[in-house]
C-alpha cells in the first residue's frame, strides 16, 4: 500500500468511524473550574469581598461556555465511553453546582446582607463536596474502582450540609437571640419585631438556596456512583 493511499484510507476510516472525543478529560476541565469556584465562593463568604463576588461570576460565565463546549461535543459525537444520559447529567450537575455559588453571591448582594457563620460553614461543605467530585472523576477513567471513596466522601459532605441547614434553622428562629443582638436603645418591640421578620426571611432565603446546593450535590455523588458501578 503506497502512502498516498493509506493516507486516504486513513481519511475514510475517520469519517466512518470518528474518533472518541476525551469526555474524561473534559469532565476533569469542569470539575477543576467548579473547584477553583468554589474556593473563590468561600473566600467571598468568609470575607464579603465585592471583587470577589465578581470573580465568582466570572468563572461561572467561564463554566458555562464549557458546559455549552461539552454538550455540543457530546452530540456530535458518534460513541461514548460510558452512557450518553450520564455524561449529559454529569456535565448539567457540574455546572449547576457552579450555579448555584454564582446565585447565591447575587442573592446576598440582592438582600444586601453579609454572609454569615452558617453561611460560611455550608460553603465549605459544599466547597468540599466538589473537591471529593473532582478527585473521583479524575480517576474514572484508569481506575474507576477507587473513584467510590471519593463519591462517599461528597454524599458525606451532602449529609453534613443538611445538618448544618437545620443548625441555621434553630438559630435563626430564635427570637431571644436576635433581640439580644439587633435590638436599638429606644426601639419599640412593633419596630423590632418587623426587623425580626425581614431578617429572618432573607437569611432563610439563603440557608434554604444553599440546602438546594446540598441536594445538588447529593445527586451528582450518586450519578458518580452509577457511572462506577458501570465501568468496573
Amino acid at each position: 500500500m503506497t502512502e498516498a493511499s493509506g493516507s486516504l484510507l486513513h481519511r475514510l476510516m475517520g469519517r466512518v468511524f470518528p474518533r472518541m472525543p476525551k469526555f474524561f478529560a473534559l469532565l476533569n476541565e469542569q470539575c477543576d473550574l467548579a473547584l477553583e469556584t468554589m474556593e473563590v465562593f468561600v473566600e467571598y463568604l468568609r470575607s464579603n469581598d465585592p471583587d470577589l463576588a465578581q470573580k465568582v461570576r466570572d468563572l461561572e460565565h467561564d463554566a458555562d461556555k464549557i458546559k455549552d463546549r461539552n454538550i455540543r461535543i457530546l452530540n456530535e459525537s458518534f460513541s461514548t465511553p460510558i452512557d450518553r444520559e450520564d455524561l449529559y447529567d454529569a456535565i448539567a450537575g457540574i455546572d449547576m453546582l457552579i450555579n448555584f455559588a454564582k446565585t447565591t453571591v447575587y442573592e446576598l448582594h440582592m438582600f444586601e446582607i453579609p454572609a454569615d457563620a452558617f453561611m460560611l460553614e455550608l460553603g465549605e461543605e459544599l466547597c468540599a463536596g466538589v473537591e471529593s467530585l473532582r478527585a473521583g472523576y479524575a480517576l474514572l477513567e484508569k481506575a474507576p474502582g477507587g473513584a467510590e471513596q471519593y463519591a462517599k466522601q461528597s454524599h458525606k459532605s451532602e449529609r453534613n450540609m443538611k445538618k448544618i441547614y437545620r443548625r441555621a434553622l434553630v438559630e435563626l428562629l430564635d427570637k431571644d437571640s436576635f433581640r439580644k443582638q439587633h435590638q436599638r436603645e429606644g426601639q419599640s418591640d412593633d419596630v423590632l419585631a418587623m426587623d425580626y421578620m425581614v431578617y429572618v426571611m432573607k437569611h432563610r432565603e439563603i440557608y434554604r438556596h444553599l440546602s438546594h446546593a446540598a441536594d445538588a450535590l447529593g445527586r451528582d455523588s450518586e450519578l458518580l456512583h452509577d457511572i462506577i458501578v458501570k465501568l468496573i
